[in-house]
């Protein structure tokens, strides 16, 4: 007999849903919700922060004490969520411990219920998340299979080849229960009568003898029957019928027709997924999918990390409440309830106007009286009579390279090309360039015949149609401070002024790139900064990538296939994923254990690392560049481009 199970997603929080209609959700689509697991005799699974379960308490005790009520006599079960919805791999690991903490408090509270099983928030997976939730005492989690069989190079595989296990960044895992995009998708277009019931059923039926496995029938959002969020200008229609009636229907067609599908709870679903004499326990990521998220290509990370109305502004202002808890000794519950509601999801996409309103406000109030912006040192004009004997400063006789040599570092410099590394080398690499420019030519194949260059910055605003780079005659200004020789110069682009800076430590290895934004606006469009080519001659393949991706421990990643993270998901989606780099800092290690970290502080500035590495005849083009912001539907061009800055150092 097949077998099926329901869970439902429910989200106050939803960006597209205004304040005052939330007490109409709760009538139109979570009270049929239990009245559906009531009628049908479904144990249907519903997942909902801890800050959504308060809120319908508040306006609705009612319906908390039915759930709770239909919860202890085992007609739905509860699902755990966290305290917001946050996309974890974005966030430090004491905001994501916080937030499941706060949330296993508000359902004790609430409903009496601690959750055996957790749904990984929007889909947005990393294996530093199965720590957290393990930390949390979860028995096992859900996660979209589609995505993680993308990342894992089983999309044309059957399902047995899928893992039934996912495994932490050691040795902790967690037993998966598996979503189904397409699945709920169907589902979804049914009910709201895109699709014919005939259709629908003839295509769970062929699911059922293709899979020979438990359905996924539906694991998605509530608040999309009956209703409409007034999320898109052009919406569907409620379907005449009642679509909680339709849904009604067609769970009583699956389980009596041909098909005759036993309705499963989730727990038992994932009990029947996993328990088994040989489980396929395996890391559900990739480094061309670092993090997986849910639905079709044009989610992925960068969609809460770089766009919105002003993303990056608010993850970094995030970061910097974030530092300022860590430094205090003691924080209140309310002090990280605050933050964790801070770093929803629903703020960073189709967030109505007077909601993101109120989330400035509320930053603004946590900011009042401090100061979280470190200010950045002041320089002086070097007087060549005051330099020490071991830094030696060059020009080749045309005045394009500049060549800049310390006891420990040797950097060569193109002033035709806006500063552009040409080569940048340590001593503890023995002067072997690991970084640097692969000329035109390099590669034997027209698709990349064109000059890699390092340390710069491309623009692209396609409604505007425009591409710009940094790529520009400059005059350098050689400046010191400190321990720190300072190569400067000033870049006019369409968009503003950019003031770029490498300062070289002169007694380490270190350098640190700036790149400071003045008069910029934040574009409709593509801001990738300190672009990093490798020299494949010294930096040798294979290549392996780690950091941190929400968790307390770094990931790894082996460069072992195509990785393009900045490729166009779609002509409105201008990436395809990111790292989340959640510390600030991401390793590149090769074959020679050449080792190079790149390090920055997200509460200056909460860029998200894309890598590129493709191998070509033999040869291979592997780029580290950092996203300011990314293009999707979310994008609304809103504030000001941060200055961005990084360290690059031998450790």
């Amino acid at each position: 007999m097949a077998q099926g199970y329901l869970i439902f997603h429910l989200n106050l929080a939803f960006s597209s849903i205004k304040t005052e209609s939330r007490p109409e959700v709760i009538s139109k689509c979570y009270w049929p919700l239990l009245e559906l697991a009531k009628k049908t005799g479904i144990p249907i699974g519903i997942e909902l922060t801890g800050w959504t379960l308060q809120q319908i308490a508040l306006l609705d005790q009612s319906w908390v004490v039915r759930f709770r009520r239909m919860l202890a006599a085992h007609q739905c079960e509860l699902i755990g969520s966290g305290w917001s919805q946050i996309i974890g791999p974005l966030v430090p690991y004491e905001v994501n411990h916080w937030n499941q903490k706060l949330g296993l408090d508000a359902y004790r509270q609430l409903v009496g219920v601690t959750p055996r099983i957790a749904l990984v928030n929007e889909m947005a997976f990393s294996s530093g998340m199965v720590d957290i939730y393990v930390e949390a005492g979860y028995k096992g989690i859900i996660m979209d299979r589609d995505n993680v069989r993308l990342a894992l190079g089983l999309d044309n595989a059957p399902l047995s080849a899928t893992p039934t296990h996912a495994l932490g960044c050691r040795e902790k895992f967690l037993p998966v229960l598996w979503s189904d995009s397409i699945l709920f998708q169907r589902l979804q277009r049914v009910v709201h009568g895109d699709i014919p019931v005939s259709e629908y059923m003839e295509y769970v039926q062929r699911r059922v003898t293709k899979d020979q496995a438990l359905l996924p029938i539906y694991c998605n959002d509530a608040e999309i029957f009956d209703y409409r969020p007034g999320r898109f200008t052009v919406e569907s229609k409620l379907h005449q019928e009642g679509e909680w009636e339709r849904f009604q229907r067609i769970c009583n067609r699956l389980k009596v027709e041909k098909i005759g599908l036993e309705w499963l709870s989730p727990s038992r679903a994932l009990n029947i997924n996993t328990v088994t004499s040989s489980p396929n326990i395996a890391r559900l990521t990739s480094a061309s999918h670092p993090v997986p998220v849910k639905k079709q290509a044009k989610y992925n990370i960068t969609r809460w990390a770089v766009t919105g109305r002003d993303d990056l502004w608010l993850n970094t202002v995030c970061h910097q409440i974030h530092h300022s808890l860590m430094h205090k000794g003691y924080s209140s519950d309310e002090n990280w309830r605050e933050l964790c509601e801070l770093w929803s999801s629903d703020l960073r996409t189709h967030i109505t106007a007077d909601r993101w309103k109120e989330a400035l406000d509320r930053v603004i109030n946590i900011q009042a009286g401090q100061n979280f912006n470190e200010q950045f040192p002041s320089a002086k004009i070097v007087n060549k009579d005051i330099w020490e004997e071991n830094v030696q400063i060059a020009q080749d006789d045309e005045g394009i390279l500049w060549s800049i040599k310390t006891p420990k570092v040797h950097l060569v410099v193109n002033a035709r090309r806006g500063l552009a590394i040409k080569s940048l080398s340590f001593i503890s690499h023995n002067f072997e360039p690991l970084i640097g420019t692969l000329p035109q030519g390099y590669f034997n194949n027209i698709a990349l015949g064109a000059d890699f260059y390092s340390g710069g910055v491309i623009i692209e605003v396609p409604g505007e149609q425009s591409r710009v780079t940094d790529l520009e005659w400059v005059v350098p200004k050689i400046m010191h401070k400190d321990n720190e020789l300072w190569i400067s110069a000033t870049v006019r682009l369409i968009h503003g002024i950019l003031e770029k800076t490498i300062a070289i430590n002169v007694k380490s290895e270190k350098v640190r790139l700036t790149y400071n934004f003045e008069q910029f606006e934040r574009p409709l469009g593509i801001v990738r900064v300190g672009i990093i080519t490798f020299l494949p001659e010294y930096f040798l393949s294979p290549i392996r990538v780690s950091c941190v991706n929400g968790g307390k421990y770094a990931e790894c990643f082996d460069l072992d296939q195509e990785v393009n993270h900045g490729q166009p998901a779609s002509a409105l989606v201008s990436s395809s994923g990111a790292f989340g780099a959640t510390d600030g800092r991401i390793v590149m290690e090769d074959n020679a254990k050449h080792k190079l970290v790149f390090s920055w502080n997200p509460a200056e500035c909460a860029a998200i690392p894309m890598l590129k590495y493709h191998q070509s005849q033999g040869c291979y083009l592997t780029r580290l560049s950092f996203s300011l912001c990314e293009l999707d539907e979310t994008s609304t061009g809103e504030g000001k481009l941060l200055p961005f800055s990084f360290d690059l150092s031998v450790a």
